[in-house]
């Protein structure tokens, strides 16, 4: 997402109440003159000469931990950290830009946006009406009312919460909306560019081919000096330069799951539950107080929805009957059978939402109060009763999408909707009418229609984790001790390796202010652990760790590497070369290989055949069956090579070598060259928008200078 997305995203949280949105008027000259809002105690970063003081820093991570709160997310401290620190440096580095081209947001470009039908986003949503509505007038009026009222208190406290949160999000959106319109601007496609890609788009050969892979070629034959890594990094050096210090580490895991002792200690446990379990009248409390991973959620569930592992064998029970302990993934669950009927296996229903919270990709934003939801619902259900048709009522009050087709949500099964708005739809009967609260907001629902039957259970489930006893832990975790006590060096660290048959396993690419390490997509990752990531930079090449616990597991480490900023090291550098160098040396002995004066000639010498590739398309860049190969498609085009053999050609996967029959040219799909220019020229400005290309330049020139190490504790 760009900067100017997660600025707009950052719009849409607002405050309750109306009269605290109004304190703009009141204090934007007053703090927009004092820069920092807060006194300066420490700098954590300098963009280009300017620094952001740690207690910016702070305010701003706090605010945003609110807002995250607000929208009900999940609040990852170390990922907040490292979003807040990229937010201020990359908003830093942008304000210093649109200072050096003179952009401003001034006061009355604000005002005149209040006063228009395009108000700012969290304007729109303080003084819209119950319809959703917006009349400036309105607003004006309301403005001048509630402006005056806060002048008389101009102290308010709140007012620095509310620049941070709302004014100085709105400027920077509304800035960063001019900026990227003056590159828009400069983006343009000439007619002889157009004339160009339509000609190259359209363009197709036929070529006969013969391909000696690499693979051909054992790699145990082929051998990778530190020199030629060096040298191989230093050539593609715009590949591989870095501005920042990254280390590498082996280390060895000490597997610290539960023992068969633990799993044993859990199913004794489940079964002494067993009885009282049963005899639970209140089931919700009974689970609360035995700390079960799954708690009650008293409702009646299809076949289909319920996911239990064991679920054939819980379908056989009868009312009061139980099963169990069996395993569910890595908890040992018992099941009570709280009662069994029967439900409609669809339903068919129309209904009107009234929004409190509204989905997004940054979790639930809340969008309206409860009180002030339930209200517009009740004039809807009122206009209902009054004899108004359902479809414009729905029409005019609905949040939902169904809205355009009189709400109806044509049949579903259970499982497709929220357990709220399905559990009204499946246990009530046809004709019912009910407000019901979601997730989403308040809901008036009818029923309209039902079909077919099935079984409904009500299961509650006692659920039990297997934990990892205290004296299981402690033994894997004085196994690992030891060996980090006799592993004080490399040499030492790999040979007793050897002696425990265990095989470390490397994590690279460790910056400072990490606060995971591995790709999570990679076999070594170890997930989060700040305090690991800060004994790596608190030590050096050779250094071994004491054991650290990740997950299930104890691991040991000794740091291999340190890459400082510029080009990495041969250890770093040689797993991302190593293969392309082979590659280059095995191209050497193919081409070295390759003789005749005729395609057929050389495929016999080389043990092949020769191919046809028909239809080959320049835009596309890719051979059928083999893949992109560009170096392939490029003397494919080369009219200078049409109807001659090519030398041979060291691709992506092997050694080529081509001849090319034919390249014409394929019939336009239609439309006109202007209008194809004209498309490129927006698909390209679209790009830019969607994406960060038009700050990534600003972000590679700028000398960012980053102290969170020393300052974050």
């Amino acid at each position: 997402m760009s900067v100017i997305q997660k600025i707009q995203e950052r719009q849409k949280w607002v405050f309750g109440s109306i009269a605290f949105a109004l304190i703009i008027f009141v204090v934007q000259d007053k703090f927009m003159s004092k820069g920092s809002l807060f006194g300066s105690s420490s700098t954590i970063a300098k963009v280009n000469g300017e620094a952001i003081d740690y207690a910016d820093f702070q305010a701003q991570e706090t605010l945003t931990k609110q807002i995250q709160q607000q929208q009900q997310q999940d609040v990852d401290e170390d990922i907040l950290s490292a979003q807040t620190y990229e937010y201020l440096v990359t908003t830093r580095m942008l304000n210093q830009e649109y200072k050096k081209l003179g952009l401003v947001y001034t006061n009355k470009e604000f005002g005149d946006a209040v006063a228009s039908n395009n108000p700012p986003d969290w304007f729109r949503q303080q003084f819209s009406d119950q319809t959703g509505a917006y009349n400036p007038q309105t607003a004006s009026s309301k403005l001048s009312e509630i402006t005056s009222q806060i002048k008389k208190n101009p102290n308010n406290p709140q007012a620095i919460l509310f620049y941070n949160a709302v004014l100085q999000p709105t400027t920077d959106a509304e800035l960063g909306k001019k900026y990227q319109a003056l590159i828009n601007g400069a983006i343009y496609i000439p007619k002889w560019l157009a004339e160009k890609n339509a000609a190259d788009n359209s363009a197709h050969a036929n070529i006969s081919y013969i391909n000696v892979p690499y693979t051909s070629v054992n790699d145990s034959s082929v051998t990778v000096s530190d020199d030629e890594v060096k040298e191989y990094v230093k050539n593609h050096s715009k590949e591989f330069e870095t501005k920042e210090e990254s280390r590498q580490i082996a280390y060895l895991t000490f597997d610290a799951s539960a023992s068969p002792q633990d799993t044993a200690s859990v199913i004794a446990q489940l079964n002494a539950l067993k009885g009282e379990f049963k005899a639970a009248t209140d089931i919700k409390t009974f689970l609360e107080s035995k700390d079960s991973k799954l708690g009650y959620s008293d409702r009646f569930l299809g076949k289909n929805i319920i996911q239990q592992p064991a679920k054939d064998s819980l379908f056989k029970l009868q009312p009061g009957e139980m099963y169990g302990p069996y395993l569910d993934a890595g908890d040992y669950v018992v099941a009570r059978m709280v009662g069994i009927r029967t439900i409609p296996d669809s339903a068919k229903v129309r209904h009107i939402l009234v929004e409190t919270n509204e989905r997004s990709q940054q979790g639930m934003t809340k969008v309206r109060e409860d009180s002030a939801a339930l209200k517009r619902l009740d004039s809807a259900i009122a206009e209902i009763k009054a004899g108004k048709k359902f479809d414009s009522v729905c029409l005019k009050y609905s949040d939902d999408g169904s809205k355009f087709k009189g709400g109806v949500m044509d049949f579903f099964g259970q499982g497709a909707m929220v357990e709220s708005f399905a559990d009204s739809s499946f246990l009530g009967k046809v004709g019912d009418k009910k407000t019901v609260h979601s997730e989403f907001g308040y809901h008036y629902i009818e029923i309209l229609a039902q079909k077919g039957s099935q079984p409904a259970y009500n299961i509650a489930y006692l659920a039990k984790p297997i934990q990892i006893s205290a004296e299981t832990d402690d033994s894997v975790k004085n196994a690992a001790a030891q060996f980090a006590g006799t592993s004080r060096n490399i040499k030492d660290f790999y040979a007793n390796a050897v002696k425990l048959k265990k095989s470390p396993i490397t994590v690279g690419g460790i910056k400072e202010n990490s606060y995971e390490l591995g790709n999570p997509q990679s076999p070594g990752y170890l997930g989060k652990n700040r305090q690991f990531i800060k004994w790596v930079y608190q030590n050096g090449v050779g250094d071994v760790s004491e054991p650290a616990k990740f997950g299930q597991k104890y691991i040991v480490a000794i740091i291999t590497t340190i890459d400082k900023p510029g080009l990495p090291g041969v250890e770093t550098a040689r797993p991302l070369v190593e293969q392309k160098i082979k590659n280059q040396k095995k191209a050497k002995i193919i081409a070295d290989k390759i003789k005749g004066s005729t395609l057929e000639a050389i495929a016999q010498n080389a043990a092949t055949s020769v191919r046809q590739a028909d239809s080959l398309s320049f835009q596309l860049g890719s051979i059928p069956t083999i893949g992109l190969e560009a170096k392939v498609i490029g003397a494919a085009f080369n009219k200078q090579l049409q109807g001659k053999i090519s030398p041979p050609i060291a691709g992506e996967t092997g050694v080529f070598v081509i001849k090319s029959n034919n390249i014409y040219g394929v019939a336009s799909a239609g439309g006109n060259l202007e209008a194809k220019r004209k498309g490129e020229e927006m698909q390209l400005k679209g790009n830019v928008m969607r994406s960060s290309q038009s700050f990534e330049p600003l972000r590679k020139a700028a000398d960012i200078n980053d102290y969170r190490f020393t300052v974050l504790k």
